[in-house]
């Protein structure tokens, strides 16, 4: 009988995974109070989507040189090391927005500053934690390991919008941000327990050659790279994040309270599919996964946009939001799987241009339909041009529907000293 119930077996087993995981679940908490005090913030000092939108877009290039950068360092240097930088300064600029929320008349610069500089800090961040995650699980782990990731991601995104809401709306916006800043002391704790995390073979230089040599790998594995461009189709298209505010104040005719259950819902919706992912290392198709994931989350996010009941709507979300988690706990997969240690920082770095720049485009996407035909439009042209992206993607990359993953005989584990 297949397991159902998420496998906690890499938490048992494995002390280094373990502290990593404990660590960023506090850290992750934080950080979506951080995601709605900044959206909400915005909002109340424009009254305008296409500035919630513009504050994800300004985070795009500082992300996207992070996460390019950042990988092509965690594949120089000791990852453990590297996670310990980004972690003291992504604490810094939250306190930042904390102090900018806190004078009589905040400004607008700091919170797109503040933003930016954490944008370019996290792109570093991810690739160092992902390339760290092979090194303390061996492969016959990994996808239980992913999905127990993907539970605390989800975990954090339904509590932190839920709290932050609540928050707001009593104690204010201060008191979010400045939570967030004591969220990263857990995480340093975490990281700074972990074991020295050496590149296989002592790491490659860093520098722009090696992350040159990271696309040129990726350009060879067309599998790899449509995993990629599937993602960045559900986000560009299907997510409408920045409207969260504008349908939580005006459709749905509530506060902050509302627009914080919106941005939990898919993350509740996603939660449960995390929960529910004992299934998830006996399926070997894992392309064909997550095509029908994809397809799932856009049609949600298009009926979302049609009806303007408020528990329908966070239903609907909530369905997005699982098929979302099963569709990243597979594209992650392919990535872990496929690529050798040496270039999991550089690919890493790479995937999370796309995992997270994504959906920054997709904020200033939905801003942008939504100024000029509306917000439910833009939800529902959204949802549908998502599922019309998959179906042109599979039909360019067959292999994408075919394909199977075997372990790969490369993986290697570093065993934990404490």
């Amino acid at each position: 009988m297949p397991r159902v119930l998420a496998d906690v077996t890499p938490l048992r087993r494995h002390a280094a995974f373990r502290r990593l995981w404990l660590g960023q679940m506090v850290s992750g908490l934080g950080s979506q109070l951080t995601l709605v005090g900044v959206a909400y913030e915005a909002y109340r000092m424009t009254h305008s989507s296409f500035v919630v939108g513009l504050v994800s877009l300004v985070q795009l290039g500082p992300l996207l040189f992070g996460a390019l950068w950042g990988g092509s360092i965690a594949d120089a240097h000791d990852r453990r090391r590297v996670l310990l930088v980004t972690q003291v300064v992504l604490g810094v600029t939250s306190l930042g927005l904390a102090i900018n929320a806190s004078v009589p008349h905040p400004a607008l610069w700091p919170v797109f500053a503040c933003t930016a500089a954490s944008a370019a800090f996290q792109g570093a961040d991810m690739p160092a934690r992902r390339a760290a995650l092979p090194m303390i699980v061996p492969p016959e782990d990994m996808a239980a390991a992913l999905a127990l990731q993907q539970v605390l991601f989800q975990t954090a995104a339904v509590v932190g919008p839920a709290v932050a809401g609540l928050l707001i709306a009593r104690a204010g916006l201060p008191t979010v941000f400045f939570c967030d800043v004591a969220s990263f002391g857990a995480a340093i704790v975490a990281v700074l327990l972990l074991p020295a995390l050496v590149p296989h073979g002592g790491g490659t230089p860093a520098g722009w050659r090696s992350v040159v040599e990271g696309m040129r790998f990726l350009r060879g594995q067309r599998l790899l790279a449509s995993t990629f461009l599937i993602d960045i189709d559900a986000m560009v298209f299907g997510m409408p994040r920045a409207l969260f505010p504008a349908l939580g104040t005006g459709l749905f005719g509530g506060g902050a309270s509302t627009v914080g259950l919106l941005y939990s819902a898919p993350a509740a919706g996603a939660l449960v599919g995390a929960l529910l992912t004992g299934w998830v290392s006996s399926v070997r198709h894992q392309g064909r996964a997550v095509v029908i994931s994809v397809v799932v989350w856009g049609l949600a996010i298009a009926a979302f946009g049609m009806i303007p009941v408020l528990w329908i709507g966070l239903g609907l979300l909530a369905v997005a939001g699982a098929a979302d988690v099963v569709s990243a706990v597979f594209r992650t997969a392919i990535l872990q799987l496929t690529v050798p240690d040496h270039l999991q920082g550089r690919l890493g770095g790479v995937f999370t241009a796309v995992v997270t720049g994504g959906p920054r485009l997709g904020d200033a996407e939905a801003g942008a339909v939504a100024a000029v035909a509306g917000v439910q439009t833009s939800v529902v042209s959204g949802g549908l041009a998502c599922v019309a992206g998959v179906a042109l993607l599979v039909w360019r990359v067959p292999q994408l529907w075919r394909q199977e993953i075997p372990i790969p005989a490369h993986m290697r584990l570093i065993e934990p000293t404490g």
